[in-house]
């Protein structure tokens, strides 16, 4: 995912404690919060579908707590709960409008707007549902200190478009396809009783390149990257095979973007069918590295069930 949108989600998540529970309504409304009245000034010029937007605020803007604000609905279709969205946007420095990162011309970026989004993010959620396609939101995040220093960046101001938004496809709930034998020397896997994928590393080497090997070729619509996947995973170290993360030991599968993911995910799963359970082996630099990402370090295997696609 774009570099920015995956600071943007932290962030968000520490207004849903001040956001609140807006009142039951059988037609929703974008739901804004936190400082709104510091974005009262902003002004949003649309540019053209492949450009950005021109923004005019007062300067310097300059928030304390996370704020997100519809500023100007959209004239398209609703968005509504379990729907998808694609939003572009812009992001810029607080203090002098600098332009920090522009989606506009590399094309918009799904959001399912799914129960994990609502319990994560829950005001990025209120404020996406019942806003109306080529809504602008703005996005007001505070500075923070640089490492080492009490010098504090400046607020970053982020606005939003809803280019288009689509029904989300029902996931499976299972694996569905053809069983495929895979080549000797891979690492190893299994099924326990519970239907819960089972990886052994012993004997396994260090892949030269990424290797994506189906072990159920599923029969369903053909992945691409800027496709929102649903899956089940397990994912555990090449090297000892320690397990760092699955979606199975918490109960629920993951929804997510598969270009806002690691480089051997969006490599490893696109062209996959939906249906599939795909065995990865990810070197270190298509991973998160030597340094890593808690205990995921080095290079990564995974067991990923891909469950739909949208």
């Amino acid at each position: 995912m774009r570099r920015l949108l995956a600071m943007l989600i932290p962030g968000l998540l520490l207004l849903t404690a001040c956001g609140g529970t807006p009142a039951a309504a059988p037609e929703p409304t974008s739901q804004s919060a936190g400082e709104v009245a510091k974005l009262d000034s902003l002004k949003v010029s649309d540019n053209g579908d492949k450009k950005a937007p021109g923004l005019e605020f007062t300067k310097p803007l300059d928030v304390t707590q996370p704020t997100i604000k519809l500023v100007t609905d959209g004239t398209g279709d609703r968005v509504k709960a379990g729907q998808i969205a694609e939003i572009a946007y812009i992001a810029v420095d607080g203090k002098d409008g600098k332009t920090l990162e522009d989606t506009f011309t590399t094309g918009p970026m799904p959001v399912e707007l799914n129960d994990q989004l609502k319990t994560g993010s829950a005001v990025l959620y209120n404020a996406l549902v019942g806003a109306k396609v080529g809504a602008d939101i703005a996005f007001a995040v505070p500075g923070t200190a640089a490492s080492g220093t009490t010098a504090a960046t400046s607020s970053q101001l982020v606005v939003f478009k809803i280019t288009s938004v689509k029904d989300a496809t029902k996931a499976l709930d299972k694996p569905e396809g053809d069983a495929v034998t895979p080549p000797a020397g891979l690492p190893a896997v299994k099924v326990d009783d519970k239907g819960i994928p089972q990886i052994s590393v012993d004997g396994a080497t260090a892949p030269q390149s990424l290797i994506a090997q189906d072990l159920i070729k599923g029969k369903g619509a053909v992945v691409k990257e800027t496709d929102t996947l649903t899956v089940n995973y397990v994912g555990v170290n090449l090297v000892g095979g320690k397990k760092f993360d699955s979606s199975y030991d918490r109960g629920k599968t993951a929804s997510f973007a598969l270009n806002g993911v690691i480089k051997g995910w969006t490599q490893g799963l696109a062209g996959k069918t939906v249906g599939s359970r795909v065995l990865l082996v990810i070197p270190k630099d298509l991973a998160y590295g030597d340094a890593g990402q808690g205990d995921a370090k080095g290079d990564l295997v995974f067991v990923v069930d891909i469950l739909g696609a949208n």
